[in-house]
């Protein structure tokens, strides 16, 4: 875990962050802006989107399809993963049904990959190969902002390529996304904290977070990656070893009073039976 001033200088580090991680879903606004950058054109809704991790609910389907629709693709050109909806209710909800390409939570950003490789006249088909032209402008994108070079190359759950850069890079990379002049991450920032919803989903954390502490951009990733940064540039980046989300509201909570900035109580409360017997406390 590491924790940036405004200025990008140091002020918390815990653990091992110039070790190389996955940042996996935590970096879908460097991946938007490599796909702006090669001349997609969107909204700001099916921009937040195209940056989710979504829940799975009737909107983000709806915009995930919206998107591929509006530029005459078929829906069959998707290539990510088949999965039941990231989002608690969202998955109830689906009972017994089997999940699709929509419901899984990376169909936004696969949707915009497919429209930015049409704009190029890129090929469709292979847009998931590393060796794509999109592929390896993401790439390059991520390498700029976190200031290293990618150290391992692998495949994410949604099957799109999967870049490993240390805590640290995160961190800058994110930090540069928030306090950048670039019309390109205003664009994405404007979309993302214009619509938490879109973002992750009704009732999760990312959503509850951005929607309760104003102009704060935040982005989980999968096995507890976590990222969001204050207007000002300071930002909090983390991997949380066992991949488990328990401490991550906490670890947020403690340097946001640090900082002074207000936040809406997200203490993880622990139970024995119906009581609440503690709860979990940061040392950081």
């Amino acid at each position: 875990m590491i924790a940036l001033n405004a200025d990008g200088s140091v002020f918390i580090s815990a653990g091992s962050p110039d070790l190389p991680i996955f940042p996996r879903s935590a970096i879908k606004a460097i991946q938007a802006a490599a796909m702006l950058r090669a001349g997609l054109k969107v909204d700001d809704q099916k921009l937040a989107l195209i940056c989710a991790s979504h829940s799975g609910s009737k909107i983000h389907i709806d915009l995930s399809k919206k998107i591929l629709a509006d530029a005459g693709i078929a829906e069959s050109a998707m290539q990510n993963a088949v999965d039941k909806p990231l989002g608690e209710k969202e998955r109830a909800a689906l009972g017994d049904a089997p999940g699709t390409q929509f419901t899984q939570n990376c169909s936004g950003k696969h949707a915009g990959m497919l429209v930015t490789c049409q704009v190029n006249g890129w090929d469709l088909k292979s847009y998931l190969d590393i060796n794509h032209p999109l592929q390896q402008a993401i790439k390059t994108e991520l390498e700029d902002m976190a200031e290293e070079k990618v150290s391992t190359i692998s495949v994410d759950g949604c099957g799109a390529p999967l870049f490993a850069i240390t805590t640290i890079g995160l961190a800058k990379a994110i930090r540069k996304v928030v306090i950048s002049k670039d019309p390109v991450y205003q664009q994405i920032v404007k979309a993302a904290t214009t619509y938490p919803e879109l973002i992750a989903g009704e009732g999760r954390l990312t959503t509850r977070m951005m929607k309760a502490v104003p102009g704060l951009f935040m982005k989980e990733g999968a096995e507890g990656i976590e990222v969001c940064a204050l207007r000002d540039g300071r930002t909090i980046a983390m991997k949380i070893i066992d991949g488990s989300w328990r401490p991550v509201s906490t670890i947020i909570q403690s340097i946001f009073d640090k900082w002074g900035v207000v936040m809406p109580d997200e203490s993880v409360k622990i139970y024995g039976g119906p009581r609440v017997v503690g709860t979990v406390i940061s040392k950081i």
